[in-house]
């Protein structure tokens, strides 16, 4: 069915050829979006000016000597109004070869129908592009969400609040970039390929440079690149890139996803407690006009101050097993199997530690709340506690069962690091995947000197999903990695010219 569909195309595109058209210009004159046509058309059409507008076509109907045309761009909808009379008869005679998908420039003069529709009198047009492929229905077309994030382009064709969602994410984005701009913080980039991955506990992704004939990690994280920056004198400083952890997949995990880091010398995690309340509350309310946002059946609530929530003693409360009182991996093991959880013989004391904590705990954190005073084993790249060894300068802020936002008075040590990450070594020679690697390097960084220093980083992707109370974060990225897929069923948009007004369903096979 699909061949026959591309083909009656493919033979419009042959008569447009015959007819010395050709229908994919590299340019257009086009004047107006039709937002800016639309907002200004008392005085357009008062003056009788001729505008150009170009887009997509969405509907086609026909009428004899008239036929009415429904154009889309970015900004709006317009319907147009082509009159045999009032164009080249040859050209008029050529929109029988304009399909629904097709892109147009048109030329006319604005004027209001009997039935009070803005209305574009076309006197010239031209084809932009001119489609081969049917689009889908708007309601039926996409029922099938894999479908929808395989061929987001389509998705966002038909369904208008993807396109909005998309284009809130881009205000999102912008205001927490002016919030960090404004307070000082420099913009960054730093590598995305790296010869020790490291920053977070993830196992990589592994590739191999070829020229330099080298294996290299995708990052896991922006951190130890950034820190290497505060070595180099920078004191504020932040960056918003792509890192990559070959981990498992769930509504709100991803392989590939958009993360925040920030740094801030001379601070520590008290002054970054109060700085993120406010980093968040400013670019919720800016962006979505409340601090008050509706999640699933409940309402979350930003307005500071946040609960502080001390790590044993909400593990305690909750699960009724009091951390400090088993010190070894071995001990650790014993509670959490008998708490129900399955037990990794690979992890450490900490992973274990983190596993009794996401389990039980956590699924009870609803309101935006910082969660404090982590053991160390689970926390390699934070301070001690002055007061409490065993214990790390840590916050991470939880929303709504989920993790979004983690942060540290950074460990500056290297002697202090250089154990950190050898007792990690330890772990992945036991066989655990995600423990850190040894990065001499970087301690060579730290050994020139690194200042105090609060440090803090946040997944993008989950912090919107939550925020727009989507389903999945998937819903929130244009192109989430899929599994590949061989068949699967678009309905065709009603009203299609080839298509006689008729629902068909049509088997696509993939070709990526």
């Amino acid at each position: 069915m699909l061949d026959k569909l591309k083909q009656v195309r493919l033979n419009k595109l042959d008569k447009i050829y015959e007819a010395g058209i050709e229908p994919y210009p590299a340019k257009s004159s086009r004047t107006h979006n039709i937002k800016h046509a639309l907002e200004n058309f008392d005085e357009l059409s008062k003056s009788e000016e001729k505008i150009t507008v170009a887009g997509r076509v969405r509907t086609i109907r026909v009428h004899g000597a008239l036929t009415f045309v429904d154009l889309e761009d970015q900004s709006g909808r317009m319907q147009l109004f082509f009159r045999k009379d009032d164009i080249d008869e040859a050209k008029y005679e050529m929109l029988v070869n304009l399909d629904m998908g097709d892109f147009l420039q048109a030329e006319g003069i604005l004027f209001t129908t009997k039935r009070g529709e803005q209305t574009l009198a076309i006197k010239d047009y031209n084809i932009l592009t001119k489609s081969l492929l049917p689009l889908p229905e708007k309601w039926h077309g996409l029922q099938d969400e894999e479908l929808r994030y395989r061929k987001r382009y389509l998705d966002l064709l038909m369904n208008k609040d993807t396109k909005d969602l998309f284009i809130k994410r881009t205000e999102f984005t912008n205001n927490t970039r002016k919030f960090l701009n404004d307070h000082g913080y420099l913009e960054v980039e730093t590598p995305v390929l790296e010869a020790i991955p490291g920053g977070a506990d993830a196992e990589p992704f592994l590739t191999h440079h070829n020229k330099l004939d080298i294996d290299l990690y995708l990052r896991i994280s922006l951190e130890l690149h950034l820190k290497r920056l505060l070595v180099g004198g920078f004191e504020k400083i932040y960056e918003i890139g792509k890192v990559f952890r070959n981990e498992g997949m769930s509504t709100q995990h991803l392989q590939e996803f958009t993360m925040l880091e920030f740094y801030w010398a001379y601070a520590d995690y008290e002054d970054l407690m109060i700085f993120v309340e406010n980093f968040y509350m400013d670019i919720i309310q800016k962006t979505f006009g409340t601090l008050k946002i509706k999640y699933k059946d409940t309402v979350l609530n930003f307005k500071a101050p946040w609960p502080r929530i001390d790590y044993r003693e909400v593990v305690l409360q909750e699960s009724g097993v009091d951390i400090d009182l088993y010190p070894t991996k071995e001990d650790m093991q014993k509670i959490v199997a008998q708490k129900g959880i399955k037990v990794d013989p690979k992890a450490g004391r900490g992973r274990l530690i983190d596993q009794l904590y996401k389990k039980l705990v956590r699924p009870k954190l609803i309101q935006p709340s910082f969660l404090i005073n982590q053991p160390l084993d689970i926390s390699p790249l934070a301070k001690k506690k002055d007061d409490d060894k065993t214990k790390v300068q840590r916050i991470q802020v939880l929303i709504a069962t989920a993790e979004v936002g983690n942060g540290f008075s950074e460990l500056n040590n290297p002697i202090d690091q250089r154990e950190r990450f050898e007792a990690q070594d330890k772990l992945r020679a036991e066989g655990d995947d995600e423990a850190q690697m040894m990065d001499e390097d970087f301690i060579e960084a730290l050994e020139y000197g690194m200042p105090p220093t609060a440090g803090f980083g946040v997944g993008i992707d989950r912090l919107f999903m939550i925020l727009t109370n989507q389903e999945s974060i998937r819903d929130v990225v244009f192109f989430p990695t899929m599994r590949p897929k061989k068949n699967y069923t678009i309905v065709v948009e009603k009203g299609d010219s080839e298509l006689d007004g008729k629902d068909i369903e049509i088997n696509i096979e993939k070709l990526v």
